[in-house]
Protein backbone atom coordinates (compact mmCIF):
# COMPACT_ATOMS: atom_id res chain seq x y z
CA UNK A 1 0.00 0.00 0.00
CA UNK A 2 2.62 2.62 1.29
CA UNK A 3 4.64 1.68 -2.63
CA UNK A 4 1.55 2.69 -4.37
CA UNK A 5 1.05 5.86 -2.37
CA UNK A 6 4.85 6.53 -3.14
CA UNK A 7 4.33 5.95 -6.74
CA UNK A 8 0.95 7.97 -6.92
CA UNK A 9 2.67 10.66 -5.51
CA UNK A 10 5.42 10.28 -7.68
CA UNK A 11 3.51 10.63 -10.86
CA UNK A 12 1.44 13.81 -9.16
CA UNK A 13 4.36 15.46 -8.79
CA UNK A 14 5.94 14.48 -12.06
CA UNK A 15 2.79 15.94 -13.73
CA UNK A 16 2.60 18.91 -11.75
CA UNK A 17 7.02 19.36 -12.85
CA UNK A 18 5.62 19.31 -16.27
CA UNK A 19 3.18 21.69 -15.91
CA UNK A 20 4.43 24.48 -17.63
CA UNK A 21 4.40 28.27 -20.36
CA UNK A 22 4.36 26.44 -23.97
CA UNK A 23 4.84 29.76 -25.30
CA UNK A 24 4.08 33.99 -24.54
CA UNK A 25 3.46 35.92 -22.86
CA UNK A 26 2.25 37.91 -25.92
CA UNK A 27 0.68 41.25 -25.68
CA UNK A 28 -2.78 41.58 -27.47
CA UNK A 29 -4.16 45.03 -28.35
CA UNK A 30 -3.64 47.44 -25.47
CA UNK A 31 -6.42 50.83 -25.10
CA UNK A 32 -7.11 53.31 -22.74
CA UNK A 33 -8.88 51.52 -20.60
CA UNK A 34 -7.94 47.36 -20.80
CA UNK A 35 -5.44 45.13 -22.58
CA UNK A 36 -5.44 41.84 -23.42
CA UNK A 37 -2.70 39.14 -22.86
CA UNK A 38 -1.88 35.55 -24.64
CA UNK A 39 -0.44 32.82 -23.33
CA UNK A 40 -0.47 28.48 -24.77
CA UNK A 41 0.37 26.10 -21.84
CA UNK A 42 0.54 22.87 -21.66
CA UNK A 43 -1.95 19.58 -21.13
CA UNK A 44 -0.86 19.29 -17.45
CA UNK A 45 -2.01 23.08 -16.33
CA UNK A 46 -4.56 22.98 -13.89
CA UNK A 47 -5.33 26.41 -13.44
CA UNK A 48 -3.55 30.00 -15.43
CA UNK A 49 -4.13 33.37 -13.87
CA UNK A 50 -2.88 36.40 -14.57
CA UNK A 51 -1.40 39.16 -11.75
CA UNK A 52 -1.33 42.55 -12.57
CA UNK A 53 0.13 46.13 -10.60
CA UNK A 54 0.72 49.09 -11.64
CA UNK A 55 3.87 49.63 -11.86
CA UNK A 56 5.75 51.22 -8.81
CA UNK A 57 2.72 50.48 -6.32
CA UNK A 58 2.46 47.53 -4.40
CA UNK A 59 -0.81 46.27 -4.70
CA UNK A 60 -2.10 43.12 -7.02
CA UNK A 61 -5.14 42.26 -8.97
CA UNK A 62 -5.54 38.85 -10.38
CA UNK A 63 -7.49 37.20 -13.19
CA UNK A 64 -8.34 33.83 -13.63
CA UNK A 65 -8.87 32.13 -16.63
CA UNK A 66 -12.06 30.35 -16.71
CA UNK A 67 -12.18 28.13 -19.83
CA UNK A 68 -11.09 24.54 -20.15
CA UNK A 69 -7.91 23.27 -20.15
CA UNK A 70 -6.16 19.99 -20.41
CA UNK A 71 -6.43 20.28 -24.05
CA UNK A 72 -3.67 19.16 -26.36
CA UNK A 73 -3.12 22.95 -27.17
CA UNK A 74 -4.11 25.49 -24.98
CA UNK A 75 -3.79 28.96 -26.33
CA UNK A 76 -5.53 31.41 -23.33
CA UNK A 77 -6.00 35.25 -23.58
CA UNK A 78 -6.99 37.41 -20.28
CA UNK A 79 -8.55 40.96 -20.87
CA UNK A 80 -7.18 43.33 -18.15
CA UNK A 81 -10.57 45.87 -17.49
CA UNK A 82 -10.01 49.14 -14.87
CA UNK A 83 -6.97 50.75 -16.43
CA UNK A 84 -6.26 53.97 -16.21
CA UNK A 85 -5.14 55.60 -19.20
CA UNK A 86 -0.85 56.53 -20.24
CA UNK A 87 -0.04 54.20 -17.16
CA UNK A 88 2.52 51.43 -16.83
CA UNK A 89 1.68 47.87 -15.75
CA UNK A 90 3.37 45.28 -14.87
CA UNK A 91 1.84 41.07 -14.71
CA UNK A 92 3.22 37.26 -14.29
CA UNK A 93 1.84 34.54 -15.32
CA UNK A 94 0.20 32.16 -12.57
CA UNK A 95 0.58 27.91 -13.40
CA UNK A 96 -1.35 26.30 -10.81
CA UNK A 97 -1.38 29.40 -8.65
CA UNK A 98 2.64 29.46 -8.65
CA UNK A 99 4.98 32.02 -10.86
CA UNK A 100 5.74 30.72 -13.88
CA UNK A 101 8.89 32.86 -14.69
CA UNK A 102 7.05 34.63 -17.13
CA UNK A 103 6.72 38.09 -16.89
CA UNK A 104 6.27 41.60 -18.73
CA UNK A 105 4.89 45.14 -18.75
CA UNK A 106 2.49 47.16 -20.97
CA UNK A 107 1.36 51.15 -20.97
CA UNK A 108 -2.04 51.71 -21.72
CA UNK A 109 -2.86 54.25 -24.66
CA UNK A 110 -3.16 58.12 -23.45
CA UNK A 111 -6.56 59.83 -23.71
CA UNK A 112 -5.31 63.14 -26.15
CA UNK A 113 -8.33 63.85 -27.56
CA UNK A 114 -9.32 66.76 -27.25
CA UNK A 115 -6.70 67.59 -25.18
CA UNK A 116 -3.25 67.93 -26.77
CA UNK A 117 -1.88 67.03 -29.73
CA UNK A 118 -1.68 63.52 -31.03
CA UNK A 119 1.06 61.65 -29.86
CA UNK A 120 4.20 60.77 -32.47
CA UNK A 121 4.79 57.44 -32.44
CA UNK A 122 5.73 54.32 -34.58
CA UNK A 123 5.25 50.35 -35.42
CA UNK A 124 6.42 47.53 -37.24
CA UNK A 125 5.54 45.81 -39.50
CA UNK A 126 6.77 42.84 -41.46
CA UNK A 127 5.07 39.06 -43.43
CA UNK A 128 6.60 35.87 -44.46
CA UNK A 129 8.11 34.05 -41.20
CA UNK A 130 9.21 30.69 -41.90
CA UNK A 131 10.88 28.36 -38.79
CA UNK A 132 12.57 25.13 -40.61
CA UNK A 133 11.52 21.86 -39.19
CA UNK A 134 13.60 19.39 -41.67
CA UNK A 135 11.29 16.43 -41.30
CA UNK A 136 8.58 17.91 -43.02
CA UNK A 137 10.48 20.75 -44.97
CA UNK A 138 11.17 20.21 -48.43
CA UNK A 139 14.34 18.99 -49.73
CA UNK A 140 17.60 21.39 -50.57
CA UNK A 141 18.34 24.42 -49.14
CA UNK A 142 16.40 25.37 -46.21
CA UNK A 143 13.61 27.97 -46.51
CA UNK A 144 13.60 29.82 -43.22
CA UNK A 145 16.36 32.10 -43.30
CA UNK A 146 17.95 34.22 -39.97
CA UNK A 147 15.50 34.38 -37.18
CA UNK A 148 17.63 36.43 -34.93
CA UNK A 149 15.66 39.52 -36.81
CA UNK A 150 12.96 38.90 -34.22
CA UNK A 151 15.73 39.91 -31.58
CA UNK A 152 16.46 43.32 -33.03
CA UNK A 153 12.56 43.67 -33.47
CA UNK A 154 12.54 43.32 -29.27
CA UNK A 155 14.86 45.91 -29.05
CA UNK A 156 12.24 48.75 -31.11
CA UNK A 157 10.27 51.08 -28.92
CA UNK A 158 7.52 50.61 -31.35
CA UNK A 159 3.86 50.97 -30.17
CA UNK A 160 2.52 47.71 -31.88
CA UNK A 161 3.76 45.07 -34.38
CA UNK A 162 1.36 44.60 -37.69
CA UNK A 163 1.93 41.16 -39.41
CA UNK A 164 1.04 41.04 -42.95
CA UNK A 165 0.43 37.78 -43.60
CA UNK A 166 2.30 34.37 -43.33
CA UNK A 167 3.03 34.42 -39.75
CA UNK A 168 3.54 30.89 -40.29
CA UNK A 169 3.49 28.56 -42.96
CA UNK A 170 1.93 25.35 -43.29
CA UNK A 171 3.22 22.50 -44.72
CA UNK A 172 2.18 19.66 -46.82
CA UNK A 173 1.51 17.33 -43.69
CA UNK A 174 -0.78 19.97 -42.81
CA UNK A 175 -2.78 21.54 -45.19
CA UNK A 176 -5.71 19.03 -44.68
CA UNK A 177 -5.45 17.85 -40.95
CA UNK A 178 -7.19 19.86 -38.00
CA UNK A 179 -4.68 18.56 -36.02
CA UNK A 180 -2.27 20.14 -38.44
CA UNK A 181 -3.54 23.47 -38.42
CA UNK A 182 -3.02 23.55 -35.09
CA UNK A 183 0.27 21.89 -34.17
CA UNK A 184 1.70 24.17 -36.72
CA UNK A 185 0.35 27.65 -35.00
CA UNK A 186 1.27 25.94 -31.35
CA UNK A 187 4.88 24.77 -32.63
CA UNK A 188 6.08 27.83 -34.43
CA UNK A 189 4.61 30.22 -31.66
CA UNK A 190 6.70 27.99 -29.20
CA UNK A 191 9.83 29.04 -31.22
CA UNK A 192 12.52 30.48 -28.23
CA UNK A 193 14.01 33.54 -30.65
CA UNK A 194 9.94 34.89 -30.80
CA UNK A 195 9.25 35.43 -26.85
CA UNK A 196 11.08 38.13 -26.51
CA UNK A 197 9.52 40.06 -29.26
CA UNK A 198 6.00 39.07 -28.30
CA UNK A 199 6.12 40.37 -25.20
CA UNK A 200 7.64 43.36 -25.97
CA UNK A 201 4.67 44.67 -27.86
CA UNK A 202 1.51 44.24 -29.00
CA UNK A 203 0.95 41.89 -31.71
CA UNK A 204 -1.97 42.13 -34.68
CA UNK A 205 -2.51 40.29 -37.43
CA UNK A 206 -4.08 39.38 -40.95
CA UNK A 207 -3.39 36.33 -42.52
CA UNK A 208 -2.34 35.34 -45.72
CA UNK A 209 -2.26 31.74 -47.80
CA UNK A 210 0.27 30.21 -45.78
CA UNK A 211 -1.44 30.94 -42.43
CA UNK A 212 -4.69 30.02 -43.35
CA UNK A 213 -3.92 26.78 -45.47
CA UNK A 214 -2.16 25.34 -48.78
CA UNK A 215 -0.58 27.96 -51.27
CA UNK A 216 -2.67 30.23 -52.46
CA UNK A 217 -5.86 28.56 -50.75
CA UNK A 218 -9.41 30.90 -50.74
CA UNK A 219 -12.60 30.18 -50.51
CA UNK A 220 -12.70 27.16 -51.33
CA UNK A 221 -10.56 25.52 -48.95
CA UNK A 222 -12.07 22.98 -46.79
CA UNK A 223 -10.63 23.27 -43.55
CA UNK A 224 -11.38 27.09 -43.69
CA UNK A 225 -13.35 27.10 -40.41
CA UNK A 226 -10.81 25.44 -38.42
CA UNK A 227 -7.80 27.65 -40.04
CA UNK A 228 -10.20 30.84 -38.64
CA UNK A 229 -10.35 29.24 -35.26
CA UNK A 230 -6.78 28.34 -34.93
CA UNK A 231 -5.70 32.04 -36.60
CA UNK A 232 -8.19 33.77 -34.12
CA UNK A 233 -6.76 31.15 -30.84
CA UNK A 234 -3.37 32.85 -31.66
CA UNK A 235 -3.77 36.23 -32.34
CA UNK A 236 -6.19 37.84 -30.50
CA UNK A 237 -7.11 40.74 -32.73
CA UNK A 238 -9.67 43.64 -31.67
CA UNK A 239 -12.34 41.43 -33.60
CA UNK A 240 -12.54 39.21 -36.62
CA UNK A 241 -15.06 39.18 -38.97
CA UNK A 242 -19.05 39.16 -38.94
CA UNK A 243 -21.16 36.52 -37.90
CA UNK A 244 -18.40 34.19 -37.89
CA UNK A 245 -16.84 34.91 -41.42
CA UNK A 246 -13.55 35.99 -41.86
CA UNK A 247 -10.78 37.59 -39.99
CA UNK A 248 -11.24 41.48 -40.68
CA UNK A 249 -10.93 44.03 -38.04
CA UNK A 250 -9.39 47.86 -37.62
CA UNK A 251 -7.10 49.43 -35.33
CA UNK A 252 -6.44 53.04 -34.28
CA UNK A 253 -3.34 54.25 -32.81
CA UNK A 254 -3.44 57.93 -32.50
CA UNK A 255 -4.47 59.58 -35.32
CA UNK A 256 -4.02 56.85 -37.68
CA UNK A 257 -6.56 54.03 -38.63
CA UNK A 258 -5.51 50.42 -40.00
CA UNK A 259 -8.26 48.81 -42.12
CA UNK A 260 -6.66 45.02 -41.40
CA UNK A 261 -8.47 43.01 -44.22
CA UNK A 262 -8.94 39.21 -45.10
CA UNK A 263 -8.24 38.47 -48.72
CA UNK A 264 -8.94 34.42 -48.61
CA UNK A 265 -12.11 33.77 -46.75
CA UNK A 266 -14.16 34.87 -49.30
CA UNK A 267 -11.44 34.73 -51.84
CA UNK A 268 -12.31 32.83 -55.55
CA UNK A 269 -9.69 30.61 -57.15
CA UNK A 270 -6.87 33.08 -58.97
CA UNK A 271 -7.27 31.08 -61.82
CA UNK A 272 -11.08 31.89 -62.50
CA UNK A 273 -11.15 34.17 -65.66
CA UNK A 274 -11.47 37.65 -64.85
CA UNK A 275 -13.76 38.93 -67.62
CA UNK A 276 -16.79 36.82 -69.53
CA UNK A 277 -17.61 38.02 -72.92
CA UNK A 278 -15.50 41.87 -72.54
CA UNK A 279 -17.16 42.05 -69.15
CA UNK A 280 -15.97 42.03 -65.76
CA UNK A 281 -17.12 38.77 -63.80
CA UNK A 282 -18.74 39.12 -60.87
CA UNK A 283 -18.20 35.94 -59.44
CA UNK A 284 -13.99 36.87 -59.35
CA UNK A 285 -13.73 38.20 -55.74
CA UNK A 286 -11.22 38.88 -53.17
CA UNK A 287 -12.57 40.76 -50.35
CA UNK A 288 -15.95 39.61 -50.70
CA UNK A 289 -19.66 41.91 -50.77
CA UNK A 290 -19.84 42.16 -46.71
CA UNK A 291 -16.15 42.51 -46.05
CA UNK A 292 -16.08 45.51 -49.10
CA UNK A 293 -18.90 47.26 -47.84
CA UNK A 294 -17.34 47.14 -44.24
CA UNK A 295 -14.16 48.81 -45.79
CA UNK A 296 -16.09 51.21 -47.90
CA UNK A 297 -17.83 52.28 -44.84
CA UNK A 298 -14.79 52.21 -42.38
CA UNK A 299 -12.93 54.77 -44.87
CA UNK A 300 -16.10 56.98 -45.15
CA UNK A 301 -16.42 56.88 -41.42
CA UNK A 302 -12.78 57.83 -40.64
CA UNK A 303 -11.35 61.25 -40.07
CA UNK A 304 -7.62 59.90 -39.69
CA UNK A 305 -5.15 61.78 -42.00
CA UNK A 306 -3.43 58.32 -42.27
CA UNK A 307 -6.19 55.95 -43.56
CA UNK A 308 -3.96 52.25 -44.10
CA UNK A 309 -5.03 49.66 -46.11
CA UNK A 310 -3.59 46.37 -44.89
CA UNK A 311 -3.73 43.50 -47.27
CA UNK A 312 -2.27 39.94 -47.59
CA UNK A 313 -1.80 40.32 -51.59
CA UNK A 314 -0.79 43.49 -52.72
CA UNK A 315 -3.26 46.18 -54.16
CA UNK A 316 -2.02 48.13 -56.98
CA UNK A 317 1.34 46.87 -58.83
CA UNK A 318 0.21 46.73 -62.12
CA UNK A 319 3.35 44.29 -63.62
CA UNK A 320 3.13 41.86 -61.19
CA UNK A 321 2.53 38.20 -62.65
CA UNK A 322 1.32 37.31 -58.71
CA UNK A 323 -1.80 37.16 -57.14
CA UNK A 324 -3.12 40.80 -57.02
CA UNK A 325 -6.55 42.80 -55.68
CA UNK A 326 -5.82 44.40 -59.12
CA UNK A 327 -6.61 40.66 -61.01
CA UNK A 328 -10.12 40.61 -59.24
CA UNK A 329 -10.81 43.34 -61.27
CA UNK A 330 -14.50 44.18 -60.59
CA UNK A 331 -13.70 44.41 -56.65
CA UNK A 332 -10.60 46.57 -58.08
CA UNK A 333 -12.49 49.06 -59.85
CA UNK A 334 -15.34 49.26 -57.02
CA UNK A 335 -12.86 50.44 -54.52
CA UNK A 336 -11.09 52.70 -56.75
CA UNK A 337 -13.85 54.53 -58.20
CA UNK A 338 -14.97 54.40 -54.59
CA UNK A 339 -11.96 56.42 -53.49
CA UNK A 340 -12.86 58.65 -56.85
CA UNK A 341 -16.20 59.28 -56.07
CA UNK A 342 -15.83 59.83 -52.39
CA UNK A 343 -12.60 61.81 -52.35
CA UNK A 344 -11.30 59.38 -49.75
CA UNK A 345 -7.99 61.43 -48.45
CA UNK A 346 -4.85 59.88 -46.85
CA UNK A 347 -4.94 56.77 -48.23
CA UNK A 348 -1.91 54.22 -48.27
CA UNK A 349 -2.21 50.25 -48.75
CA UNK A 350 0.36 48.03 -47.17
CA UNK A 351 0.71 44.60 -47.80
CA UNK A 352 2.83 41.42 -47.53
CA UNK A 353 3.20 38.32 -49.44
CA UNK A 354 6.08 38.63 -52.09
CA UNK A 355 9.51 38.01 -50.05
CA UNK A 356 10.66 41.57 -51.21
CA UNK A 357 9.47 45.17 -50.37
CA UNK A 358 9.05 47.69 -52.12
CA UNK A 359 6.75 50.87 -52.80
CA UNK A 360 4.68 51.00 -55.72
CA UNK A 361 2.89 54.38 -57.16
CA UNK A 362 -0.18 54.80 -59.49
CA UNK A 363 -1.23 57.97 -60.24
CA UNK A 364 -4.85 59.24 -60.64
CA UNK A 365 -6.18 61.75 -62.70
CA UNK A 366 -6.87 64.73 -60.91
CA UNK A 367 -6.64 63.32 -57.46
CA UNK A 368 -3.67 62.27 -54.90
CA UNK A 369 -1.15 59.17 -56.15
CA UNK A 370 -2.03 56.06 -54.37
CA UNK A 371 0.93 53.69 -52.83
CA UNK A 372 1.28 50.14 -52.04
CA UNK A 373 3.84 49.33 -49.39
CA UNK A 374 4.83 45.73 -49.57
CA UNK A 375 6.97 44.64 -46.56
CA UNK A 376 8.18 40.82 -46.92
CA UNK A 377 10.60 38.75 -45.88
CA UNK A 378 11.19 38.41 -41.89
CA UNK A 379 12.68 35.43 -42.26
CA UNK A 380 11.68 32.78 -45.01
CA UNK A 381 13.72 32.87 -48.64
CA UNK A 382 14.35 35.79 -51.07
CA UNK A 383 14.20 36.00 -54.26
CA UNK A 384 15.32 38.67 -57.29
CA UNK A 385 13.25 40.62 -59.24
CA UNK A 386 11.84 38.91 -61.99
CA UNK A 387 11.73 39.92 -65.67
CA UNK A 388 8.56 41.15 -65.45
CA UNK A 389 9.18 43.45 -62.79
CA UNK A 390 13.01 44.12 -63.09
CA UNK A 391 12.22 47.67 -64.22
CA UNK A 392 9.04 48.15 -62.68
CA UNK A 393 8.22 51.72 -63.64
CA UNK A 394 5.83 52.26 -61.42
CA UNK A 395 8.51 50.91 -58.39
CA UNK A 396 9.62 54.20 -56.41
CA UNK A 397 11.64 51.92 -53.65
CA UNK A 398 12.43 48.57 -54.78
CA UNK A 399 14.71 45.78 -52.09
CA UNK A 400 14.96 41.88 -52.61
CA UNK A 401 17.22 39.23 -51.58
CA UNK A 402 17.18 40.53 -48.13
CA UNK A 403 15.21 40.28 -45.00
CA UNK A 404 13.75 42.90 -43.33
CA UNK A 405 10.86 44.41 -41.63
CA UNK A 406 9.27 47.96 -41.63
CA UNK A 407 8.95 50.86 -39.15
CA UNK A 408 6.50 53.26 -39.81
CA UNK A 409 6.36 56.48 -38.15
CA UNK A 410 4.38 59.28 -37.35
CA UNK A 411 5.21 62.76 -35.70
CA UNK A 412 4.45 66.51 -36.60
CA UNK A 413 1.62 69.14 -35.90
CA UNK A 414 -1.89 68.86 -36.71
CA UNK A 415 -2.86 69.30 -40.27
CA UNK A 416 1.23 68.69 -41.33
CA UNK A 417 1.81 64.91 -39.89
CA UNK A 418 4.38 63.10 -42.00
CA UNK A 419 4.32 59.38 -42.40
CA UNK A 420 8.04 57.98 -42.80
CA UNK A 421 9.07 54.66 -43.94
CA UNK A 422 12.26 53.01 -42.90
CA UNK A 423 13.04 49.27 -44.24
CA UNK A 424 15.56 47.75 -41.68
CA UNK A 425 17.41 44.36 -42.05
CA UNK A 426 18.17 41.40 -39.43
CA UNK A 427 20.58 43.46 -37.56
CA UNK A 428 18.72 46.62 -37.70
CA UNK A 429 20.38 48.13 -40.03
CA UNK A 430 19.14 50.92 -42.86
CA UNK A 431 17.70 49.37 -45.97
CA UNK A 432 15.97 52.43 -47.56
CA UNK A 433 13.48 55.07 -45.87
CA UNK A 434 10.89 57.09 -48.03
CA UNK A 435 8.43 59.31 -45.84
CA UNK A 436 5.20 61.73 -47.33
CA UNK A 437 2.97 63.93 -45.60
CA UNK A 438 -0.30 64.35 -45.09
CA UNK A 439 -1.13 66.82 -47.41
CA UNK A 440 0.31 64.88 -50.17
CA UNK A 441 -2.77 62.70 -49.58
CA UNK A 442 -5.01 64.77 -49.91
CA UNK A 443 -7.49 65.74 -52.99
CA UNK A 444 -7.74 69.55 -53.77
CA UNK A 445 -10.97 70.88 -53.26
CA UNK A 446 -14.25 71.01 -55.84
Amino acid sequence: MRLILILLLFISLNGFSQARVISGPMLGPVEIRDAKVWVEVSPEVRSVSIQYNQKGTAQKKRVDYKGVLGNEFNPVSFTIGGLEFNTTYQYSILINGKASGRTGEFTTKDLWQWRKPAPDFSFLAGSCSYFNEPVYDRPGTPYGKDSSIFETMAKERASFMLWLGDAWYTREVDYYSEWGLWYRASRDRSIPVLQKFLASMPQLAIWDDHDFGPNNAGGSYILKETSRKVFTSYFINPSAGENGEGIYTMYSWGDVDIFMTDDRWWRSADWVKDTIDGKLNPDKIMFGRRQLDWLKNSLLYSNAPFKLVAVGSQVLNPVSPYDKLKDFSLEYKELMDFLAEYRINGVVFITGDRHHSEIIKVDRQGLYPLYDITCSPLTSGTHVFGKEEQNNPFRIFGLDQKQNYTRFSFSGARGSRQMKVDFLGVKGEALGTWSIDEKDLKNSRQ
